[in-house]
């Protein structure tokens, strides 16, 4: 089986959804071309039949992407498929993703239908799909939430109507991943042609394990994963892209890789965020501004004498300059001498003792210190600087 697992990235379409974060076409082109570079795979450009901005910004992207796939969202109706296939007649790589529900609860609240009535509805979408594009994508939508059986039903139908990748969804952020994990599994040992298509995980985060369902899903055979920079989506988000990354390089016994730039990680975010108005959470792993930071002393005396000892990643490899060392009041001797001789001055034991004194007092007032408070403790213990 191919050990590498393509990256499609949903922040200008699924990722867009969060309320108050709306792009317009210039800031998702400043995007794209960024993901792009980034090294995904497949960019989600948007659902064109959602709107005319929505529409353009698929034509846009498609025009300037060069190495990515571009694919655009809809529906599984003939109206919606013509749109997206319109929007992507620039595309150098187009893909249409079309699909449709099948949880038992999405068959008979959400389309007051049957079982064959969704399995007839979804190989005609694809079948539709194709006669525009080769790479059709389907998704069954609240897959997490699915009977097995069903699914492999439904998945079989498609592959033979013609689609190349099956999106397997946990909408709801419902699955535990072993759960996940094993309908993937599932799914690769009943679906007769699985082998000739990409299974793609997209995982919600409504119960924190959006990340862990992916991985789940690609250690059971899975080969796409389906996320979004910061982890931003609908609800409590999707799969964060930069945490299923930075997973894969740090655990190589996996056997699996991506084709992503991890050096651009941080940069990315910091766009993503800026452009939507989205700030990271200062403990988000891989891209906070807390996730190379250390305040505990003895957190500080491990990672000044060896980075590895507190840290599973260099911040180099991520994009981040170093690993940062917070003066606070939980700080000890080493990390004081360390930051002084970052500002220029080598302290000697004595000399350090008595600033540490200094700085005790400064620490209890103030939830951190800083550079600009050095000079008044230096000059308190008559100690020449500059």
């Amino acid at each position: 089986m191919n050990n590498n697992v393509k990256i499609f990235d949903t922040t200008l379409r699924d990722g867009e959804q969060v309320p108050g974060c709306k792009l317009d076409t210039k800031s998702k082109l400043i995007l794209a071309e960024r993901i792009d570079l980034l090294g995904v795979d497949i960019i989600e450009a948007g659902f064109p039949m959602s709107s005319p901005g929505d529409f353009k910004s698929v034509v846009e992207i498609s025009k300037i992407v060069k190495n990515a796939s571009v694919c655009a969202l809809s529906r599984a109706n003939e109206k919606d498929i013509d749109i997206a296939a319109e929007s992507l007649k620039n595309a150098i790589k187009p893909r249409i993703h079309t699909g449709i529900g099948t949880s038992d609860i999405h068959i008979k609240h959400k389309f007051n239908s049957n079982k064959e009535s969704i399995i007839e509805l979804a190989k005609k979408s694809v079948a539709h799909a194709k006669k525009h594009v080769e790479d059709i994508e389907f998704y069954a939508e609240d897959a997490g939430r699915t009977d097995n059986d069903f699914l492999a039903k439904v998945c079989e139908e498609v592959i033979k109507s013609g689609a190349t990748v099956l999106n397997i969804p946990d909408t709801t952020g419902y699955c535990l991943p072993s759960e996940y994990g094993d309908k993937i599994k599932y799914l690769i040992d009943n679906v007769d042609g699985i082998d000739k298509v990409t299974i793609s995980c997209h995982c919600h985060n409504d119960l924190g394990l959006a990340t862990a369902n992916s991985i789940y899903g690609v250690i059971n055979g899975a080969r796409q994963i389906e996320c979004t920079i910061n982890g931003i989506g609908e609800r409590a988000g999707n799969t964060s892209l930069e945490e299923v990354v930075m997973i894969l390089k740090q655990h190589s016994e996996l056997g699996l890789d991506t084709n992503i730039n991890s050096k651009l990680l941080n940069e990315i975010s910091q766009k993503v965020s800026d452009l939507m108005g989205m700030p990271v959470q200062p403990n988000k792993a891989i891209v906070g501004s807390n996730a190379f930071a250390h305040s505990s002393g003895i957190h500080q005396d491990g990672v000044i004498k060896k980075r590895e000892t507190y840290e599973i990643i260099d911040p180099l490899d991520v994009g981040v300059d170093k690993s940062s060392i917070v003066l606070t009041a939980r700080s000890g001797r080493a990390a004081l001498a360390f930051r002084m001789k970052e500002f220029g001055v080598n302290l000697s034991k004595k000399e350090l003792d008595n600033v540490y004194g200094e700085f005790l007092i400064v620490a209890d007032k103030k939830k951190e210190v800083t550079e600009s408070d050095f000079p008044t403790m230096l000059n308190n213990q008559n100690i020449k600087y500059g």
